[in-house]
Formats: structure tokens, sequence, C-alpha cells
């Protein structure tokens, strides 16, 4: 099958299958994780526990939380 042929039949998929294959096509296009990106994770997940552990991160709820990122994210787009 040809790449316009398989554009031409992707986009007529729904949209929620269209959104599925453009997420699995944009990460077949990354690296792997290599060993110094999980250290560096496991790293801020560590640290990110001592703060609340120790009192000075201050957590905040699911719903603030993402009314504070769309805000983000619309003052970005402004």
């Amino acid at each position: 099958m040809n790449t316009q042929k398989l554009r031409e039949e992707a986009l007529a998929l729904p949209a929620n299958e269209r959104a599925h294959l453009a997420h699995d096509l944009l990460h077949s296009l990354e690296d792997p994780p290599g060993p110094d990106l999980d250290s560096a994770w496991l790293a801020e997940i560590e640290k990110r526990a001592r703060e609340l552990a120790n009192g000075t991160a201050i957590p905040v709820d699911w719903v603030e939380a993402r009314e504070r990122i769309q805000r983000r994210l619309r003052e970005r787009r402004g």
C-alpha cells in the first residue's frame, strides 16, 4: 500500500481512531528510554516522596491541578 492511499484511509477513520493512530505513530518515532532516564525518574520520585513526608510539598487535589494546567495552556495560546 502506498503512503497516499494509507493517508486517505487513515483520514477516513473516526476521530477517536485517528487520535489513537496518531498517538501510536508519534510514539514509534521516539527512542526507547534508557537507563539514565529511568534513574532520573526514580530520583525525582524519591525527591517528591521526601518533600511530602517532611511537609515541604503542598499536595493539590486533581480538580485543582487540572484547572491550573488548563489555565496555563490557555495563557500560552492566548
